[in-house]
């Protein structure tokens, strides 16, 4: 692993925190904060936040606190996103309103937000009002992209163009304020945050277009990590089946109407892939995929960094993409 100093970094102050969370009171409030942070995960997003600070040489430690400060949000969010689906489980654990109930689930999820832009008042002035200002803009976003997809659930027109927004919203732009967040720590001038900023957005937005086309077609379950067919049988508006949609003849368009309500989920999976298949929009999906990946990687080469760095991120980024990391 490329970046493991750094991600051994966070792992220690992310359990510095931690301990510092159980000395706190009520207990009730602060309990399933520190819980859901111990459940795991890749910790993507605290490891580009050093990432953009260790790519402009600077050292990576002046940035944990950004770090810290994007997993405490994407944890907050992971907390109530789990109550609007009603998920009982996060990471094969018991998701925090299961565990506690709803009412401590939304309480201790609104304090991790305010405790996420409380440790960025441990930078300068300067600092602060640039990480503050990016960092409010992301989270709005990320709201915004949270209620669209909620609002797609119970709506028959979306459009394609409506989907990569929403996808952008929702997961790409906090993978983008990531890196520029390390960037603003390391003081990048203003054009390398934009290109670091754009590099992880489009990242982003690649990375949940592969998830639709891994959702339906993954060669190994077990290397997904999730059902395939999942999207299908829930009927959820995904790339490919916006794009189906847009393609497909008035036949094809009664099929797909049809095995919307098919109740036998295995005839529903696979004769939906056919569909997909015969229409080519899971070849579709891999071509809109990769347009956002080489925009990726054309944004991180506009940087003026260490060629070995700038190397080894685009390495990891194309291994984050390929599910091997």
């Amino acid at each position: 692993m490329p970046y493991s100093s750094l991600i051994s970094a966070f792992d220690l102050h992310l359990e510095n925190y931690c301990k510092v969370i159980l000395q706190q009171k009520p207990i009730e409030l602060y309990e399933p904060e520190s819980y859901i942070l111990k459940l795991g995960g890749k910790r993507i997003r605290p490891l580009l936040a050093l990432i953009g600070c260790d790519l402009f040489e600077k050292d990576y430690k002046i940035a944990l606190d950004a770090a810290l400060s994007v997993e405490l949000f994407h944890n907050f969010s992971l907390i109530h996103d789990d109550i609007l689906d009603a998920a009982p489980l996060r990471r094969n654990q018991p998701t925090v309103h299961t565990k506690w109930n709803t009412n401590i689930a939304i309480l201790s999820g609104d304090v991790m937000l305010v405790k996420a832009f409380k440790v960025l008042e441990n930078y300068s002035a300067d600092e602060f009002k640039k990480i503050h200002l990016l960092f409010s803009k992301t989270s709005i976003e990320v709201c915004e992209g949270q209620q669209n997809d909620m609002n797609f659930e119970i709506r028959n027109n979306v459009s394609v163009d409506e989907y990569i927004e929403m996808i952008t919203n929702k997961t790409a732009v906090l993978l983008g304020c990531s890196l520029q967040m390390g960037a603003i720590c390391a003081q990048a001038n203003v054009k390398e945050q934009q290109a670091i900023y754009n590099f992880g957005k489009h990242l982003g937005i690649a990375f949940q277009l592969l998830d639709d086309y891994l959702d339906a077609f993954a060669p190994d379950k077990d290397k997904f990590g999730k059902q395939i067919g999942g999207d299908i049988i829930s009927n959820k508006k995904t790339y490919l089946l916006l794009k189906a949609l847009n393609v497909a003849n008035k036949n094809q368009l009664n099929e797909i109407n049809n095995l919307s309500k098919e109740q036998n989920n295995d005839v529903k999976v696979k004769n939906m892939l056919q569909l997909y298949t015969d229409l080519n929009v899971k070849q579709l999906c891999l071509n809109e995929a990769d347009k956002h990946t080489q925009i990726a990687i054309e944004e991180l080469y506009k940087l003026n960094t260490n060629s070995l760095k700038t190397k080894t991120l685009e390495n990891f980024a194309l291994n984050l993409l390929q599910r091997s990391i």
